[in-house]
């Protein structure tokens, strides 16, 4: 009987003994097939440069070659208005006339001023003048008389000139009883009626009496971004469309650079004169300005669907010993379905085709 609990014990140690070897291989399998499921099998190209020629498209704002509006310089009321909304006027035209009764009323002092003065002054330089041709005869005029002759002459001219520039003042003023138009053009906007109270100061000066545009020609206003700041310059054409005619295309030339970036959009304002003799283009119309871009020399080009966009940046990942390395990068130039990318990269470099986020660093790979 004891010899049987022996033999029982035995074949029962022996096969645990199994037991725990074909447990050993099962796990050693299971770890070499993890081991294969973690080499995940993607799709890479190398890395190689190219020249690529693109259109930047940007929006750009028409506005008039010159724009101002008109306010009045005194305080008065509208006595005529010879213009309307959409007049076309020439410069030095009279536009509308304004009254002042109190500047009148100053004008005409300021007048009579002048003439008592300069009556005054007349006679004292006459009477020197007598008094200076008797002194040529020895000892009938002193020089006592002659000096207090002279200072009365000079005092009541230095007067009579005082006068005259306190009338040339008032009249200033009363000249801008007149509204005349200081380039030619057309008249956009009129915010008065005859009879309003118009004024430097107070209700009358909330908004302008007349606003004059040129729209001879225009200017077309954009924003560069920093990348592309090289391309254009002075004397470059380009061309835009507007929204109220899709079909047609515009040319402008670029006539002002302001050689500066704008601190918070980073980008460089450019200006381009309209030819606009037809008056289709209407100042404030938004344009789509498409700028070309030459390839100037060879860059890294990848298909768009290489980049890929977290929230911690733009990357590429490169395959390293087959292994994922991120590497951050920065857009250029797009076209079609290819981008310029920049960044710490080289030529012949192995980049996965279709990143995706879950896709991390260090991870096993095979290309």
């Amino acid at each position: 009987m004891k010899t049987n609990l022996f033999l029982n014990t035995v074949a029962l140690a022996g096969g645990i003994a199994i037991l725990a070897i074909m447990n050993g291989c099962t796990a050693k399998a299971e770890k070499e097939a993890d081991k294969k499921e973690k080499a995940v099998t993607i799709v890479t190209f190398k890395l190689k440069k190219d020249k690529l020629a693109t259109t930047l498209q940007l929006p750009g704002e028409l506005s008039a070659y010159q724009q101002v509006d008109l306010y009045a310089k005194i305080s008065s009321f509208i006595k005529t208005l010879k213009v309307d909304i959409g007049s076309q006027v020439s410069k030095g035209q009279l536009l509308m006339t304004l009254e002042a009764p109190e500047t009148n009323s100053q004008l005409a002092a300021a007048q009579s001023r002048l003439k008592s003065q300069e009556a005054l002054y007349t006679a004292s330089k006459a009477n020197y003048e007598r008094l200076y041709e008797t002194s040529k005869t020895p000892g009938t005029i002193s020089k006592n008389d002659l000096d207090q002759a002279i200072a009365r002459r000079n005092s009541d001219q230095a007067q009579f000139e005082a006068t005259k520039a306190a009338y040339k003042e008032v009249a200033a003023i009363r000249d801008y009883l007149e509204i005349r138009a200081p380039f030619s053009g057309i008249i956009t906007a009129r915010n008065v009626n005859l009879g309003a109270y118009v004024g430097p100061s107070g209700k009358g000066s909330e908004f302008p009496l007349l606003t004059l545009q040129e729209q001879k020609n225009l200017r077309l206003a954009i924003s560069i971004p920093e990348v592309y700041t090289g391309y254009l310059k002075q004397g470059d054409q380009i061309s835009f469309t507007v929204k109220s005619m899709p079909d047609q295309v515009f040319t402008a030339k670029v006539k002002r650079l302001s050689g500066a970036l704008d601190l918070r959009l980073r980008s460089e304002k450019i200006e381009m004169d309209v030819p606009n003799t037809s008056k289709r283009l209407l100042p404030g119309m938004v344009a789509e300005v498409h700028i070309p871009l030459p390839a100037n020399a060879s860059t890294f080009v990848v298909p768009k669907k290489t980049i890929l966009e977290t929230a911690e940046g733009i990357f590429v990942l490169k395959n390293n010993n087959n292994k994922i390395e991120k590497i951050e990068v920065k857009k250029g130039r797009e076209a079609d379905d290819r981008i310029e990318i920049f960044g710490d990269l080289k030529a012949d470099d192995e980049l996965v085709t279709n990143p995706s986020e879950e896709m991390q660093t260090g991870q096993v790979i095979q290309p």
